[in-house]
């Protein structure tokens, strides 16, 4: 018998979508969205414009709209998510198990609350890491209600080892983990690439940016914000001009440090193109024109980015505050990762890469291929799977 399965999510994302896609052809799966995120709301959530995806998200899987009943609706606080009809929903479903993304919104815990009520499994797929600025006494404040918390739910599904030993810091036991991995469709991705590198579109925009043949491109894809530090890679672009390296930047992305990025890149004499925001199905090609991606991030729970560079061919540079960091780099061929904030080592960094991709192309491409393979939908959904196998007894006697 095919498990009933609820999801509750924030807001519809395009790196959930395939999961969700493919998590319906193996169960009966019905995913909640509460919270309906406009352009407006894309560019007030540091994106710099308003623009709504161009990827399909809501194909291939049953989904329907929550009441979101917030005084000021959004994703990035707790009470931007506030809908109580989800209780009702959930028991109208008679759902064996219902999956919530962490706890971070109150959406998340009156999803939780109710299945406690209702006798329906919880199963959690969050990000979060012990790593980042995090002061002592805020990680001693938490301990004992996360504990509490994360003891009352059914099954984890962790995204990374970083997520996992974050699980297991508050207690977590192990018969409750599961890997289910962050991902990108990374045939999507890797098609798209190919296609922009036989097409010529990658080396028009090679030719568009005033690179040299034998020049390379360190590319950096993201909102400009603070927390993921553009401002490092400029320096590091810098760097690497001022010692005569043939190292061209790319910035992909926009927000409020745009206007004081362009003054310290001239500042630097760093050689830094400016594209702009580009939406998902522009990012293919920019990845396939690129040698290496750069994320600088001081505190980031993954860097999906990273999955849509490496599904693309292209190794990762990033910092030591980035969750994905541990478990996509190799230290030499996928990837390397520097002390955040110290544009040195990200320097040193970039011309060790660089020089890997030169020297070692083909190996630098299996080894991306096949971390790739294991960092994949497929992957995803048996964890989920065998979580969903592992909780329904529990499911079953609870509602008995």
């Amino acid at each position: 018998m095919r498990h009933r399965v609820a999801v509750v999510a924030s807001h519809p994302i395009q790196y959930q979508a395939p999961w969700f896609r493919a998590l319906a052809e193996a169960v009966d799966l019905e995913v909640f969205f509460c919270h309906r995120q406009d352009g407006a709301g894309q560019a007030a959530a540091g994106f710099g414009q308003a623009f709504d995806w161009d990827v399909p998200l809501f194909e291939g899987y049953r989904s329907s709209w929550l009441e979101n009943r917030a005084r000021e609706p959004s994703v990035d606080r707790f009470g931007g998510c506030d809908t109580p009809e989800v209780a009702d929903r959930l028991a109208d479903g008679r759902f064996d198990a219902c999956i919530v993304s962490g706890w971070y919104l109150k959406s998340y815990l009156q999803a939780i609350r109710a299945c406690r009520r209702l006798g329906v499994a919880v199963l959690s797929r969050g990000d979060s890491h012990l790593g980042g600025p995090r002061r002592t006494v805020t990680r001693a404040a938490k301990y004992l209600p996360y504990r509490w918390l994360l003891g009352r739910i059914d099954a984890h599904l962790f995204v990374g080892s970083a997520n996992r030993a974050y699980l297991r810091h508050y207690g977590v036991p192990e018969e409750r983990l599961f890997f289910a991995p962050h991902f990108v469709d990374r045939g999507w991705f890797a098609g798209r690439a190919n296609e922009a590198r036989r097409g010529g579109q990658a080396s028009a925009l090679r030719r568009e940016w005033g690179i040299d043949p034998d020049g390379r491109v360190a590319l950096f894809v993201g909102k400009l914000i603070d927390i993921k530090r553009p401002g490092d890679f400029v320096a590091a672009m810098g760097r690497l001009a001022a010692d005569g390296a043939r190292v061209h930047g790319v910035i992909v992305g926009a927000g409020p440090l745009e206007g004081r990025l362009r003054t310290a890149a001239r500042a630097a004499g760093a050689p830094v193109t400016f594209a702009g925001f580009q939406n998902q199905s522009a990012l293919p090609a920019y990845y396939a024109a690129a040698d290496v991606l750069v994320l600088p991030s001081h505190a980031e729970s993954w860097g999906l980015v990273c999955n849509e560079a490496m599904s693309c061919g292209v190794p990762i540079i990033v910092s030591d505050g980035v969750g994905a960091g541990r478990d996509l780099t190799d230290g030499r061929r996928t990837g390397l990762v520097y002390p955040a904030g110290d544009t040195s080592a990200l320097a040193a960094a970039v011309r060790c890469m660089l020089e890997a991709v030169r020297l070692e192309s083909e190996a630098v491409r299996q080894a991306l291929a096949t971390m790739m393979k294991r960092f994949s939908v497929e992957q995803a959904v048996e964890g989920t799977l065998a979580a969903l196998a592992a909780v329904r007894p529990r499911s079953m006697a609870a509602r008995a």
